[in-house]
């Protein structure tokens, strides 16, 4: 292929379009093993080389202002257009020609020798680039020495290492250079990521209303890894492998938990009430009926049992129109079974209109105790925080509707 460019780049281009043309169609089985090697490795050194005059000219087009005398509103654009790339791709390699023309000049230099692939350069622009954010992301100061040793330290693995060996070394490079600092740094760095991950923590879920509660949930590293030994621990061959099995492993955490190690809510915050007839409670062994928790999920007696035996769940036995009989025996201060049996009875926060679940109420006294109230099923009621401050503020004038609910005027 002939030019008439004098500029010795253009003619090099040129030159080795007609080498390798040459050799289009030149059959390589016959070359030997050995060759075969070699070869492949000089390819790689020249396949750098390109990638760097590449990316040194796409440089050029940015500077020069050709892509504007094109009609295009960036080289990139005009890159991607002329040779049939995704646009996004040659964004990120015009960003990478930008920092090799500057301040990665010994990158620039190690690919012009054919020393660091163009996917190694850019781990290695990535690297310093986060080494010089450290001072005002984290506040740890670094002196530029530190960075430009850091980048002639990952030149040099990068003749050892690929791509993603390069980019965990690059993490730790502050390490090697500067281990005072580097410690700082990531102290810092962890401290920052662990605020993080509080922020970002989340945990939904719903009922389908078939039986199943499906959820989503983001927790920090460390919760992540608690969780995953905590299932470890209970996991048996019998549970099955993969999801199904976790899913059953998660059942027996959520069973076995010792709720008596949890904070106190309203007295029953880790307590699973199952409202039974007398006649179920006798038939103990009769597996057949259905019975109703505390937040209203109805199971079977038999499944109500099999709980009973390990989970923190207490009977409560009901007689004529519903009327708690008896509830299981928890020995506590201001009983906890006088707690359960008023979460079973008023089921909510007992204010008109609102909703809150027996876990996150009080029991507040009707006839308050520094009155002369006594501490009893039927003088205790439910109340969120919220109504709760309200009812001891003396703000409000407060009546009680045909249904028992709390109405709340401000006086």
């Amino acid at each position: 292929m002939e030019t008439t460019s004098t500029h010795p780049v253009s003619a090099a281009i040129a030159a080795a379009q007609v080498a390798l043309g040459e050799v289009a169609q030149s059959p390589v089985w016959s070359l030997p093993g050995a060759e075969i090697a070699a070869d492949l490795g000089r390819l790689a050194v020249l396949a750098a080389q390109v990638a760097e005059l590449e990316l040194r000219l796409v440089f050029q087009a940015e500077a020069s202002g050709i892509a504007g005398d094109a009609g295009a509103t960036s080289a990139a654009v005009l890159w991607s257009s002329a040779t049939c790339q995704d646009r996004a791709v040659a964004k990120r390699r015009a960003d990478l020609a930008r920092a090799l023309d500057g301040p990665r000049v010994v990158t620039r230099e190690a690919m012009c020798r054919g020393e660091v692939s163009e996917a190694q350069a850019r781990v290695i622009v990535d690297a310093v680039a986060a080494l010089e954010e450290i001072p005002s992301v984290l506040g740890v100061d670094i002196d530029a020495s530190i960075v430009e040793r850091a980048e002639k330290d990952l030149v040099r693995l990068a003749g050892e290492h690929p791509p993603r060996e390069l980019r965990v070394l690059g993490r730790r490079i502050l390490d090697v250079v500067a281990p005072e600092v580097g410690e700082e740094a990531e102290r810092a760095a962890l401290q920052r990521e662990e605020e993080a991950a509080a922020a970002a923590a989340r945990f939904t879920m719903s009922s389908d209303g078939h039986g199943q509660v499906h959820g989503r949930f983001t927790l920090p590293t460390l919760h992540g890894d608690m969780l995953r030994t905590m299932l470890a621990a209970v996991w048996t061959p019998h549970l099955g492998d993969g999801p199904r099995g976790q899913g059953r492993a998660l059942m027996e955490v959520v069973e076995r938990y010792p709720a008596d190690v949890l904070p106190e809510h309203g007295g029953v915050a880790a307590t699973v009430t199952v409202t039974m007839t007398h006649r179920e409670l006798v038939d103990a062994l009769d597996a057949a009926g259905v019975v109703e928790t505390g937040l209203g999920t109805r199971i079977t007696a038999g499944e109500a049992r099999r709980l009973a035996c390990g989970a923190d769940l207490v009977p409560a036995v009901l007689g004529g129109a519903s009327s708690v009989l008896d509830v299981g025996r928890r020995s506590r201060f201001h009983t906890r079974p006088q707690r359960v049996a008023i979460a079973l009875r008023d089921k909510t926060c007992t204010a008109e209109g609102c909703d809150y679940p027996p876990g996150l109420c009080h029991v507040h006294h009707d006839d308050p105790w520094s009155t002369g109230g006594h501490t009893s099923v039927a003088k205790g009621r439910l109340l969120c925080p919220r109504h709760h401050r309200m009812i001891h503020a003396g703000h409000h004038e407060i009546s009680i509707s045909k249904h028992g609910r709390l109405i709340f005027r401000r006086t």
